[in-house]
């Protein structure tokens, strides 16, 4: 089968900093690079290291050709990607020595697709495929309930996190991952637990202690552990995750098992500095030693 996912594409900065910075300080980095990122390109790339084929549905502005050639590179389809007169998205990243870190995000051209973009892309897709969408383009409710339409597995990755956007896509959704602090404030919104959204597959990422899997027809639970690593940087660590996940039933895993790869995935990307470009691939992951 095949992934699409309609997902943003960044230019991550990412800083290096002795600590975050607080409000008003000013403070030298230590370091700069510049990553490929966005959490759709993250979880793009991660589908394809993890060994499938993924569709990119998104946009980037002239100064991302670098981007989308990158994404290429590592396998992903690029069709669906249009060139828009918008900049391309970026997000300044700070990170201290521990691993922590604070972004700012410019949505830019990923908040710039169509519609008609949109329906030519999906037109390709097959009943049974994987729809994927996080909250850092527009377009997520057209795309869910056309998706929905096509007898796709529709999936969001519910970060950002916004209330509204996660109660407009939920009607048309087989499967949500989101984290233990969104769970919380989505329940605050809308005033039912996970297994009380009407969603069939219910993740939540519980960052040092793991992830938990809920059944919302059957309320069963199924926790998967964390690994123990130092992180040096958690950017992406939830879109590696998330990506890993969706291609291990994409591949036809048991959903315990996927996890348990995702888990590792993720484990071994926070070792690492950078975002999509240093995202494991299976064999990696396969073969690490936690």
């Amino acid at each position: 089968m095949a992934i699409w996912n309609l997902g943003s594409i960044n230019a991550d900065m990412v800083y290096a900093m002795p600590h975050l910075p607080a409000a008003g300080e000013t403070l030298a980095a230590r370091h700069l690079d510049r990553f490929l990122g966005g959490k759709g390109a993250n979880m793009s790339v991660a589908a394809v290291r993890a060994g499938s084929q993924v569709h990119h549905i998104g946009a980037a502005g002239p100064d991302g050709v670098w981007a989308v050639e990158r994404l290429k590179g590592y396998g992903v389809g690029i069709r669906d990607i249009a060139e828009v007169d918008t900049p391309t998205g970026h997000a300044i990243i700070a990170v201290e020595p521990k691993g922590e870190n604070q972004i700012i995000l410019f949505p830019g051209a990923n908040r710039a697709l169509t519609r008609n973009q949109l329906d030519q892309a999906l037109l390709r897709a097959c009943a049974g495929d994987i729809l994927v969408m996080q909250n850092e383009t527009n377009m997520q409710e057209e795309a869910a309930r056309a998706g929905r339409d096509r007898g796709l597995r529709v999936c969001y990755a519910a970060a950002p996190f916004n209330s509204d956007a996660v109660q407009a896509v939920l009607p048309f959704l087989d499967f949500l991952i989101l984290n233990e602090v969104e769970a919380g404030q989505l329940k605050e919104a809308s005033g039912k637990s996970p297994d009380e959204l009407g969603v069939k597959d219910v993740i939540i990422t519980l960052g040092a202690k793991g992830a938990r899997h809920i059944n919302g027809e059957t309320g069963v639970i199924l926790d998967v552990s964390a690994l123990p690593v130092t992180p040096v940087d958690t950017t992406g660590a939830g879109d590696t995750f998330t990506g890993y996940v969706l291609s291990g039933l994409d591949r036809g895993l048991p959903l315990a098992e996927a996890m348990s790869l995702a888990t590792q995935a993720a484990a071994l990307m926070v070792t690492r500095h950078g975002t999509a470009d240093v995202i494991p691939e299976l064999k990696e992951v396969q073969a690490a030693c936690f």
